[in-house]
Formats: structure tokens, sequence, C-alpha cells
């Protein structure tokens, strides 16, 4: 009897020690587990992209490619922002959390693994990133940043340091990519790779076309040329080398038709994130339809007696960067603006007519209350096309389908592209002083976001309106040719290439997926203020009146020719004064995400110099790639 009670207490232990085993092993999560495979992460990193187009509706604003009327939006479009909120910070959350420790999982255990492509492929994402995040906010945390460090704060490192680091991981990537790899993957990277389907070759063109972009940013620092500008140049000549290496996110698509909205793009007419509260600016139809006005002295546009064409009854710039209004000759018509733009002129009789297509009116609005354009009173299209609401998810007429261009269900996110990679090229060239080199790339560029423009045409249906772009793709090609052989690229000539031709036709290849970039390039000239010293302050650029003062368009030094911020001084449809807590300057970086840093980081935020972090006019503080020369510390 003791000896089988000794056995009875032998086996509860034994069944104890098992029930703890299994005990365990019931709470690890399947549908949330501590331990996924590497190649698994790789889906929802690149998928965490979309997060880019939802910034983009409060950066785009602020260099006049949308005009918004929405509360959130139009205080970005003023330059300022929205007190204690997470509007216009969703990169920040994508950096660090969405792609955050699931990319540091899939590179660490990859490495064990000895898996260097997919090591490869997550040094370049990381790269792209942070690259993104830097020029978006300017110093972040980044050596404290996703460690297993139990910690609640995160001093920031600066912008200089996240620059360089940037180039490091990419040029780790490249390392990797190269390395052989002896793993056999299958399918297992190829069906989660939603950018190369694994193709190692166009992953190293996209490692080095991070390189480039980053470095551009510093073109107008006083030391590019004898720093960054040769690395730049080698850097393209290993990068995109067609727009096939174009570098864009697939997404399924499938409208209302899929379980959930987030298969469509952000953009399409699924999802209603494009409402009549986004809509194109009046300076993107006056760059795209060769109107940018010339304006008197005293701001006022010049007035044309009896004027031929109401559509714009003011006298013209003398020299339009992009095209003219000369459309019945030959080269001297866009078609990128079909595309780009909308138009409620046509309704889809005539798509596949090309002089019936160089007649669609477009109108743009202001960053204001309202969608009226500056020449009459006709209200500005969505970018669909329409003025009134979405209509979608029927075939009854009239109706947007599935959208039409970049603003469509099934239309892919874009990261960077051939054509970006090539203005990079000539501006920087441009900065060495090798015009024919510049000349050469500046052709190619133009001519490659004709193709990249082509690409993603998805013609709707002539004498429906059932959605769709209002030109078919012959008709784009035939018009594409003729402006590539036209005055304004072929026929500029070298001798005429200028930083501003350069600058407003990479502005327009990058409308308006590549609005960060763009927004790059516009704060590195600092937003073509008329100021005398290092950079832009008051006194040196904006008054006491805060009113911004920008070069006249007849300025060789003004590089954006037409564009006038909404506060700058006495200029027709802007001269309205930026947020009191601005002080005259416009904005030059997006405040760190409120729920993040202003909620658990503050200690961080206080020591960042010139501006703290918690300042009101911090969104002001003129990052480093912007600075022409050294960073100031106090």
């Amino acid at each position: 009897m003791k000896n089988l009670t000794i056995i009875s207490l032998l086996s509860m232990l034994l069944v104890f020690n098992t029930g703890c085993e299994d005990y365990l092993d019931v709470n690890k999560n399947i549908d949330s587990p501590d331990y996924v495979d590497d190649y698994v992460y790789l889906s929802g990193i690149l998928q965490a992209y979309q997060d880019r187009y939802n910034d983009i509706l409060f950066i785009a604003p602020m260099i006049e490619m949308f005009g918004v009327t929405a509360t959130k939006n139009a205080s970005y479009a003023n330059h300022y922002y929205v007190p204690a909120d997470d509007a216009g910070a969703l990169i920040w959350r994508t950096v660090y959390w969405n792609q955050g420790m699931n990319l540091e999982n899939m590179i660490n255990q990859a490495m064990a693994e000895e898996r260097w492509t997919l090591v490869g492929i997550g040094y370049a994402v990381k790269a792209y990133s942070w690259d993104m995040l830097t020029k978006i906010y300017g110093e972040v945390p980044m050596k404290q940043a996703l460690t297993y460090d139990k910690r609640t704060t995160f001093d920031y490192d600066s912008q200089e340091e996240v620059y360089t680091q940037v180039r490091v991981w990419a040029r780790e990537a490249v390392k990797y990519l190269e390395m052989e790899d002896k793993t056999v993957y299958g399918s297992v990277i190829s069906t989660n790779d939603w950018i190369y389907k694994g193709d190692k070759d166009k992953w190293k063109k996209f490692a080095y076309a991070v390189i480039v972009r980053n470095l551009s940013s510093l073109s107008n620092k006083t030391d590019f040329t004898a720093k960054y500008a040769d690395e730049l140049i080698d850097a393209a000549g290993k990068s995109f080398q067609s727009i096939a290496d174009d570098a864009t996110v697939a997404i399924a698509g499938g409208s209302q038709s899929v379980p959930y909205t987030g298969y469509n793009n952000f953009w399409g007419t699924a999802r209603g994130n494009l409402t009549t509260t986004t809509f194109q600016h009046d300076y993107a139809v006056q760059v795209m339809t060769g109107t940018v006005p010339k304006y008197q002295s005293d701001g006022q546009r010049a007035d044309v007696e009896k004027p031929a064409n109401p559509y714009y009854p003011w006298q013209l710039m003398d020299d339009q960067i992009i095209c003219d209004t000369a459309k019945t000759v030959t080269g001297h018509y866009d078609p990128r603006v079909v595309a780009k733009l909308s138009s409620t002129t046509n309704l889809y009789d005539y798509i596949d007519n090309a002089d019936s297509v160089k007649t669609y009116k477009y109108y743009g609005g202001r960053n204001s209350t309202s969608r009226t354009n500056p020449v009459d009173s006709k209200d500005v299209p969505h970018l669909y096309g329409r003025v009134g609401t979405v209509q979608n998810g029927t075939m009854a007429q009239p109706n947007d389908g599935k959208g039409r261009w970049l603003y469509r269900d099934d239309a892919p996110y874009i990261l960077t592209t051939y054509a970006e990679i090539k203005f990079c090229l000539a501006e920087a060239y441009l900065k060495k002083g090798q015009q024919d080199l510049a000349y050469t790339a500046f052709k190619e560029a133009v001519k490659a976001d004709l193709a990249f423009t082509a690409k993603y045409l998805s013609p709707g249906v002539k004498g429906q309106q059932v959605g769709g772009d209002k030109v078919t793709v012959p008709v784009f090609n035939t018009l594409a040719d003729e402006y590539a052989n036209g005055p304004y690229v072929d026929g500029l000539g070298q001798d005429n290439l200028t930083l501003s031709h350069v600058m407003m036709q990479k502005w327009v290849s990058l409308y308006p997926w590549g609005a960060i970039e763009a927004w790059v390039d516009m704060r590195k000239y600092h937003y073509d203020i008329q100021y005398t010293g290092g950079y832009p302050t008051k006194g040196n650029g904006w008054e006491a009146d805060r009113k911004i003062d920008q070069k006249n368009d007849n300025d060789p030094s003004k590089v954006y020719k037409g564009f006038y911020l909404g506060a700058a001084r006495n200029i027709e449809f802007r001269n309205a004064v930026y947020d009191i807590n601005n002080d005259g300057s416009p904005c030059y970086r997006i405040r760190p995400r409120y729920n993040s840093e202003y909620v658990w980081n503050i200690p961080s935020l206080e020591k960042l110099k010139p501006i703290a972090g918690t300042a009101p006019n911090y969104q002001c503080s003129i990052p480093w790639f912007a600075y022409p020369g050294d960073y100031p510390s106090k």
C-alpha cells in the first residue's frame, strides 16, 4: 500500500509536469505566433507601402500638386499641422511599426539561415524606408530604435547620420544580393515579393536607386560636387536601365468583389479616399497645359484684351517649360496631362481621336475652402474626372468604374522609377557643368516618363461613361512620340537646357505618386524664396507681416517658374499668411507621430536643435539636407 502511494505520487508529479508543458503549449497562439519563417514577413512589409499614398494627401498640397478642402489636409496645404493628432504621420508608423521589427526579424532570421537573397531584399527595403522617413521628419531615433532594449524614450540621431546609414544599408543589400545563395526557395520568395518576384538583379538596381535618391537631395549643398555628385553618377549607372526596372508594389484589386477594401489601391474608387475634397491644383494645371501666367510687378496677372480663348484670358509667361498652347502644332502638346490630370470636357466619345483629345479643358483649384478655379466659376473636378460624388460598384451610367490611371482600384503603388533616376542624373551633371551629359539624361528621363505614363493607362469605353482614361494607348503613344521629338525635349537643344527644365519636368514625372521627393526638391531650393543669406529667415525671405517674398519668374535663379506659395506677397490668388506659429516660414518637415513622440518621448524632442521638437514652429525647422553648409548646432 505504501509503495502504491509512492507510485501514485510519482505518477501525479509526472502528470503535473506534463500538464505544465501542455499548458505552456496551449498558450502559443497559432493565430499570432511568436516565430514565423523569414519569408512570411515579406508580403506584409511590402504591402505596408500603401501608407505613402495616405500621407501624400497631406504633402502634395504643400507643393501645389493637389488642392484640398478637408480640414486636416488643408492645414498642411497651408504649411501648418493638426495639433495633438497623427494626421500626416502614417509613414512614421509604417517604418517603426508596420515594417519595424518584422523587417528586423526577417533580416536576422535570414542571416542566421544564410538566405542571402532575402537578407539583401531586406536591406534594400530598409534603406528605402529610412531614406523616406528622414526626408519627411528630419532627425529621427535610429541607433536606439528597433532593438531589444527595454526603454521608453529614444534619443534622436542627426539627419546626416541617418543619411549615411541609408547608403550603408543600400550597399549591404547589394553585397548580399551578389553572394552565392544555395537556398532552394521554390516559390516562397516570388509569391511574397510584390515588387520584383525575387529577381535579384532588379533588387540590386533598386538598392542603387535608393543611393541616387538619397544623394540627389543634397544637390544644393555647397559640397555636393566635391563630395556626393560622383557617387550619385556611379550609382545611377548601376541602377535602373528602363521602365521595366521601375519599383512598383502590385496589389490584388478586385473593386467591390473583394472581402477587404485594402485589396484595392488606396486611391481607387472602391476605397473612397479621393473625394471631392481632393482635386488638382491650379499650378499643376498651368504647368501641364502650358498656361503659366505672366505676373506683373504688382503680382497680378496681365490680362489680354479681347482674348481669343476665354480659357486663359491673361498673358502667358513667354517661355513655358513643359509645353505651350499651340496644340495644333506638332510636338507642342504634352499628352501626359490627359492621364495625370482630370477633365470633364469629354464624355468618352472621342478617346481615339488625337485632335479631340488635345481640346480637353483642365481646371485646377486652390488650397482654400473653395474648389473654384481662378479662371471662372467652374467647380474643379476631382481626380476621376467628375465634380459630384464618386459613382462606382455598378455599370449604370454615368459611372467611375474602378477608376483610371494610378487612381484605379488595381493600380500598383509606385515607389521609384527609371525616369526619376535619370532626372537625378541630369541635375547632377548640370551641377558639375557637364551640359552635354545633362541634356542626354534629361531627354531619356522625359521619354521614360512618357512610357511610364502610357504603361498604366486603362482606357475607358468609347461612348460610355463607365470610367477609365479618356485616351486610347495608341493615340497617347502617337502624341508622346510627337512631344518627344518636339521643341520641349529633343528640339530644346543642349545649350537651352536649364535647371528649371530638369526640375519642373521631374516635378511632372513625380505627379502625384512621388510628391514626397518633389517636396524634397522644393525644400532644397527653398521654395524659390527670395533670400540673400545661406538660408531663409525672418527679414531674409519673409517679414514681420508673415508674407513670403519669392523670386520673380524672370529671375534666372528661380527653379519652379510660376510657383508661388500660398503666403506669397501680392501674388494673385495667393497672398494669405500662414499660421502665426510659423512666424512667416513655410513648412520644412512633418512633425513626428503624435501618439508616439509627443506622448512618450517628449524629453528627446526637447533636445532637438536648432528648433526644439516641442516648439510651436518645429515644422519650420530646416532639415540638414536643405542647408547649403553645415547644420547649426544652436
